[in-house]
């Protein structure tokens, strides 16, 4: 099988080109990026046999046309969020599979009519969150006879020894990514009521959880995303009656994001009375990043509850799904990066290998087989642990 992985230089990326070479079905894998030559700092874990560097301008839907037209398989999409459109465009018209990592409304609003013309699959939302949880929710869901309750909770952080300044936080991800992720709008379902938080609320005392999880203690938990949204692609919407999905962080996150916000330091417009037009995003990009980077020692975290409840066979009961990794100090991968890039990876050969089966614009939630998903993660050391709980009264 050949594999195109666009972005592979990129810090999640690595993870997928480094479980792709230890696939034996991956016999070529081409990585383009636009400084390809990154990739060669990890080269020793790699196996630079199988590995073709391209140099590829992501916005440049001709060259990307070409690249994918070139005999493969299925296309591994790490790049940033902005170029989803062109590539998405790209591989439709290349009539390749396509799976990236960021949430589905990222893709062209076409993308399903115009996948399902090229008998392609598109998969979106393939890497930890979106992506594991979302499996993870469906497997629940499919259990149960009725669904009354979801909850998604996750976060990569640092290990309490490397949480070492205000925010509690370091980069696995883009820095400006991450701060644009705050400015996330969120629906949630309490008690059958659906309930809108706009980005600016998100941090706000009145919307924030806590959760303690063994051996962490209380851990803060921050609304972030649509719950609504994947209840009506589980198809449970007509039962369902709490509903959420929130980032995990240490205590003391929400509260300095909270401030800022209110500040406006995630502004994209230009202060004012400044030589140069510089918005508080960028200042908070430049100034901030560079601080908050791990060493080469230290570790980073990535730690995932989700929590389905519901009626099986007359019995109320609630099934969580635990998950915890940390970085792997043999490659320096992160948590962040193994969570993320080997899913990616895992889902593209379940598609190579036709596990994953149907066209057009496929999801996590209904479309990627469980519990061999589930599996796969576990051959990685990536473990999800399942509890089961019989309640005493319906939630």
């Amino acid at each position: 099988m050949k594999y195109l992985v666009l972005g592979a230089a990129g810090m999640q990326a690595r993870a997928t080109v480094h479980d792709l070479c230890h696939h034996s079905d991956a016999t070529e894998i081409v990585c383009a990026d636009l400084q390809p030559e990154n990739l060669l700092k990890f080269s020793k874990f790699l196996d630079m046999g199988k590995i073709m560097l391209k140099k590829l301008e992501a916005g440049n839907k001709e060259a990307l046309i070409q690249l994918m037209s070139e005999n493969v398989d299925v296309v591994i999409d790490m790049l940033p969020i902005f170029t989803i459109p062109t590539v998405a465009e790209a591989a439709v018209e290349a009539g390749v599979p396509l799976v990236n990592t960021f949430y589905a409304n990222a893709l062209p609003k076409d993308i399903h009519e115009k996948a399902l013309a090229k008998d392609i699959i598109i998969l979106p939302e393939s890497g930890l969150d979106p992506g594991i949880d979302l499996v993870l929710c469906g497997y629940g869901a499919s259990k149960l006879d009725e669904v009354h309750e979801f909850h998604s909770y996750c976060g990569g952080f640092p290990d309490a020894a490397a949480a070492n300044n205000p925010l509690k936080y370091k980069v696995t991800l883009t820095w400006k990514g991450m701060m644009l992720a705050q400015k996330r709008h969120s629906r949630i379902m309490k008690d059958g009521k659906e309930i809108d938080i706009p980005a600016e609320d998100q941090h706000a005392p009145e919307w924030l959880e806590t959760m303690d999880f063994p051996g962490f203690g209380p851990l803060e938990l921050i609304v972030n995303g649509d719950a609504v949204e994947f209840g009506r692609l589980l198809g449970i919407s007509s039962t369902l009656r709490n509903a959420s999905r929130r980032y995990i962080r240490w205590p003391g996150h929400a509260q300095l994001w909270h401030t800022l916000k209110q500040l406006n330091f995630l502004s994209e417009e230009p202060v004012a009375g400044l030589s140069s037009p510089i918005t508080p995003l960028d200042f908070m990009t430049a100034h901030i990043g560079p601080q908050i980077q791990y060493k080469d020692d230290e570790k980073d975290l990535v730690l995932m509850r989700i929590v389905v409840g519901g009626v099986k066979d007359g019995q109320n009961v609630r099934i969580t799904y635990d998950l915890l990794d940390y970085r792997d100090t043999e490659t320096g991968l992160f948590a962040m990066n193994r969570t993320v890039g080997y899913t990616s990876s895992i889902v593209a050969q379940m598609i190579a290998s036709q596990e994953i089966r149907g066209k057009g614009l496929l999801r996590p939630t209904n479309d990627i087989p469980h519990l061999p998903f589930i599996e796969q993660l576990r051959r990685r050391n990536i473990t999800v642990k399942e509890t089961v709980e019989a309640l005493q009264e319906q939630r």
